[in-house]
């Protein structure tokens, strides 16, 4: 299947996941979120993933270009897909003609995640810490 041909690949203009990829890429995790159990699914990071006869092809957002275990996650997402029933090789892909946004993650990654607030709506940095890391002993800079 040709770039063009995947790209064009939708369903009510979002992108196809075969589901089988899908479902054994829950068992795969970001490095950064594998202390909490946060798979690359539930990240957001799959874009596109398409079986064709016994290859396959996955196409993945980073939530940033700079990410030190880009190639970690790559190679990981290709044993798992490859270890799929009759899919003999996997391509896999950065996207990086589209941003990843915390909007991707699922409701299950967000709750295990801590957001903060922009600072200026936080008046008082140090009340904010108490409320919301109790257990924090570090100092204010």
């Amino acid at each position: 299947m040709t770039q063009q041909t995947l790209a064009e690949a939708t369903k009510d203009g979002a992108p196809t996941v075969d589901p089988r990829i899908r479902d054994v890429l829950t068992g795969v995790f970001d490095p950064c979120c594998r202390d909490k159990g946060i798979s690359v699914v539930d990240m957001g990071l799959l874009h596109r993933a398409e079986i064709s006869g016994s290859r396959a092809r996955v196409e993945l957002l980073l939530t940033s270009g700079w990410c030190p275990f880009a190639s970690q996650v790559l190679t990981d997402i290709e044993a798992a897909v490859v270890g799929l029933e009759d899919v003999a090789e996997a391509a896999v892909e950065i996207v990086w003609d589209e941003v990843w946004g915390s909007e991707r993650l699922s409701a299950s990654a967000r709750s295990k995640l801590t957001f903060l607030p922009e600072p200026a709506a936080v008046p008082d940095p140090t009340n904010y810490v108490a409320a919301n890391w109790p257990n924090h002993e570090g100092e204010q800079r």
